[in-house]
């Protein structure tokens, strides 16, 4: 493992669980100060414990504007800002509730808006965010997760160009295990992660490692930008 982001500041949106968690301990291992933010306070506490004595962690909830702005002005500029949080209730168009779906474009696109205009990003630096191959290969049940999907790599493009000289991309995972699947029974849950085995080119479920590895290569891509990188294991085209 290397040293490339020996003291650079990483700030990383949902980086107590899953690809945010794995996206941390993989910034953290190559040198950075990592902050991550959450909602939950235990979460918080316990992902800072787990990075170690570099690692700084804030309460925050990506759908309240002014405690955004708020949180971005006293934490000053970061090298690196990694947009992981999301809370996206699955369901039909015809039978998700539209509160529920108002919700979800608010924590997942408008959150990520909300972090990228006011967080400050070093010119040398980046802003990735966490998309989705759904925005590519919708399912049955995922019109709208296929949508917000869509306009966030759409945004990223956008704000490449807005935000230059800072490099903008999206790194967009296929199924993996995370914690999202918890509330599933075990056996049904393992079902699910087989089936996708067989279906994928790969022959296996990703992991918030393998996502988190492409993420930290992103940012230290020096030459992209504007640009959508898909760690589905093939599901986009299987």
């Amino acid at each position: 493992m290397t040293n490339e982001f020996q003291g650079r500041r990483v700030l990383i949106a949902g980086g107590t669980s899953g690809v945010g968690l794995a996206s941390a301990e993989a910034f953290a291992a190559r040198g950075a100060e990592v902050t991550v933010v959450s909602r939950s306070e235990d979460k918080v506490r316990r992902a800072v414990k787990s990075l170690g004595p570099a690692a700084a962690g804030h309460v925050l909830d990506l759908r309240d504007s002014e405690a955004v702005a708020a949180f971005a002005e006293g934490a000053g500029a970061f090298d690196h800002v990694v947009v992981s949080a999301a809370e996206t209730p699955m369901g039909r168009v015809d039978t998700l509730p539209l509160e529920d779906a108002y919700a979800a474009m608010d924590s997942k696109f408008w959150g990520a808006y909300r972090l990228a205009r006011a967080v400050g990003v070093d010119p040398a630096g980046s802003l990735t965010i966490v998309t989705g191959y759904l925005s590519v290969r919708p399912g049955r049940a995922s019109a709208l997760q296929s949508a917000i999907n869509a306009a966030l790599e759409a945004l990223v493009r956008g704000l490449a160009l807005e935000l230059s000289p800072v490099r903008v991309n999206a790194v967009s995972p296929g199924l993996l295990r995370t914690p999202l699947w918890d509330g599933l029974p075990a056996g049904g849950r393992e079902a699910m992660y087989e089936a996708a085995s067989q279906r994928l080119p790969v022959n296996r479920v990703g992991e918030p490692q393998d996502v988190a590895a492409a993420i930290a290569m992103v940012a230290g891509n020096a030459y992209m930008t504007g640009t959508t990188l898909f760690v589905d294991g093939g599901g986009s085209i299987a």
